[in-house]
């Protein structure tokens, strides 16, 4: 795309995530597994990326976030808090190792409803799809080497971890395409409202 189209207002692509984020006291436990990771394995960017689980990825312009933001907030209005909990570790071979996510259908059912309001509104062209994590998981660390891979796989495929939280909320993440950090965007929390009260509330 003309980098001069990107300069002008609401013509800014951003690259977005929808995630769940783990509370306070299981978030900093598993900051310290990132950081033994990258301190054993030589993986610097195991530190970077902060606890989450990753709903929905996708890039899109600036000016369609008012829009994502308004259907996301229906998604979470009609959601209940649920149980999400992770057990152990899995691994994308030869690239990735992450902690199980051990409820998947909740979360499973979550995504599908997220995939069915917002596919329409996330695509920013045939090139560019969202792309809706259907296998949920929490990434410790990725894009290893082989030989990252294949030392830490040995040690992560027999070892325990164990967490569990209430899912209250799901938080949209954004960052411009030359960036590194992600900002918050919007929470969306989770009420469990039925169908005609949500209605009422977006068009009373």
């Amino acid at each position: 795309m003309d980098n001069n189209i990107q300069m002008l207002p609401g013509y800014r692509i951003n690259e977005y995530l929808l995630v769940l984020r783990p509370p306070e006291e299981l978030w900093n436990k598993i900051v310290k597994v990132k950081e033994g990771f990258a301190a054993t394995y030589q993986c610097a960017q195991a530190r970077w990326g902060l606890p989450h689980i990753t709903l929905a990825k996708f890039v899109q312009y600036e000016m369609m976030e008012a829009r994502i933001v308004n259907r996301l907030k229906i998604v979470g209005m009609g959601q209940y808090p649920f149980k999400a909990e992770l057990r152990d570790y899995g691994s994308f071979p030869s690239h990735s190792i992450y902690i199980n996510v051990a409820t998947k259908i909740p979360l499973q059912q979550l995504i599908k409803q997220v995939r069915s309001e917002g596919q329409r509104l996330m695509k920013l062209n045939d090139d560019n799809k969202p792309h809706f994590i259907m296998e949920p998981h929490l990434t410790v660390a990725r894009n290893l080497q082989p030989w990252q891979y294949e030392k830490a796989w040995m040690e992560y495929s027999n070892r325990q971890f164990t967490g569990r939280f209430i899912t209250d909320s799901m938080l949209l993440l954004k960052r411009a395409q030359n960036e590194m950090a992600y900002q918050v965007v919007q929470r969306f929390a989770f009420q469990n409202l039925p169908v005609a009260t949500i209605q009422g509330e977006l068009f009373g």
